[in-house]
């Protein structure tokens, strides 16, 4: 839900700018996936990992989710094509 201003600067932090961060800006998607709060007007932040066939091989939440270090491991594998466990909390 980020704008796409804050989603550039966020990329540029954590080295990730060989592609664009998507934002949610009008919140559709993140009541979609049951992460917006009605009673505070926000989302919850998430990560999902997609592979290149289209199925989730990972979903970080919370405060996990802005720590990339997972989400790197799991991209890793997935590149390799190993078999992905579930983050460990």
């Amino acid at each position: 839900m980020d704008s796409r201003f804050s989603n550039k600067a966020y990329a540029e932090k954590i080295g990730v700018t060989s592609f664009q961060l998507l934002s949610d800006w009008d919140r559709t998607v993140t009541k979609q996936y049951g992460l917006f709060n009605e009673a505070k007007g926000y989302g919850n932040r998430a990560t999902f990992v997609v592979d290149k066939e289209g199925k989730i091989q990972q979903i970080v939440l919370d405060n996990m989710a802005i720590d990339p270090t997972s989400t790197l491991e799991t991209c890793s594998l997935l590149e390799k094509k190993l078999v992905v466990a579930p983050p460990k909390p």
